[in-house]
């Protein structure tokens, strides 16, 4: 999305789609073919010791129930990751769970959501935004909503995050829509990124984050012509003429983020 109002606009078509209910201890969302895979992904992880995953609970046709993790996210995930500290704790954590998943083997019937990607060595979340991680005390503890989990490069969820803890978008959202007091470093906020995640900053930040953007675009176009929400709105809308017009923005503009 190019501007604030088209954000805030898919974020409220995606809210009501998810339609997410928390209790006190659990968080129930609807269900799809996928979510038993994910269970199990989950689970997977939660046996080695992770607790930075969210904890099924139970799952039937209709809805999954999880455990509920406190803490800042949606919304309120945004200021952690202003300062080195928030921007640190959430590669570290990124690292962490990659590292964890790539010996886990999907159930003989498993569906994922999103299809696998060449080359893939670990299994990633798809949409390591902010508001998808759990922070607490100004440092990420969980990372949440595995809805597009599938096997990929960890420089697919590495890229995602830098598109938007960077954040490699222009100015004007820079401070209206991540909320930042001033424009930041760009540079200095991915090579911090790269450096706590433990990967080489040698490769073309902009190309891997554009690639990764043709690919989310690919992957709404295709959920949107199976009918799915809210990615069906969001192209009516026009949101993928916006996406293309930020994949400009970040080639005319290498400069602010590699050396």
């Amino acid at each position: 999305m190019a501007n604030d109002e088209a954000l805030n606009r898919a974020a409220e078509v995606n809210e009501q789609f998810r339609s997410t209910e928390l209790s006190a201890e659990t968080v129930t969302r609807p269900a799809g073919p996928h979510t038993q895979t994910v269970h199990s992904f989950l689970r997977h992880l939660r046996e080695k010791g992770l607790d930075c995953v969210p904890q099924p609970i139970s799952l039937d046709d209709e809805t999954e129930t999880l455990r509920f993790i406190e803490g800042d996210s949606g919304g309120d995930g945004w200021k952690n990751q202003h300062d080195e500290q928030g921007l640190r704790s959430a590669a570290k954590l990124l690292r962490r769970i990659h590292d964890a998943s790539a010996d886990w083997v999907p159930p003989d019937n498993a569906v994922f959501a999103t299809p696998m990607a060449e080359g893939g060595d670990v299994y990633v979340n798809g949409d390591p935004g902010p508001w998808n991680f759990v922070w607490r005390d100004g440092e990420a503890v969980a990372l949440i909503d595995w809805d597009f989990l599938h096997r990929a490069p960890r420089l697919d969820d590495v890229a995602y995050a830098l598109l938007w803890f960077a954040p490699m978008r222009d100015d004007e959202a820079a401070l209206t829509w991540h909320h930042f007091a001033q424009v930041p470093n760009r540079r200095a906020r991915i090579e911090t990124f790269l450096d706590a995640y433990g990967i080489p900053a040698d490769f073309d930040v902009a190309d891997a984050v554009a690639r990764r953007r043709h690919a989310t675009i690919d992957r709404v176009r295709f959920l949107a012509d199976q009918g799915q929400e809210p990615q069906k709105t969001w192209v009516a809308e026009g949101s993928l003429d916006e996406e293309e017009a930020e994949i400009a923005w970040i080639e005319a503009n290498r400069s602010l983020f590699s050396r």
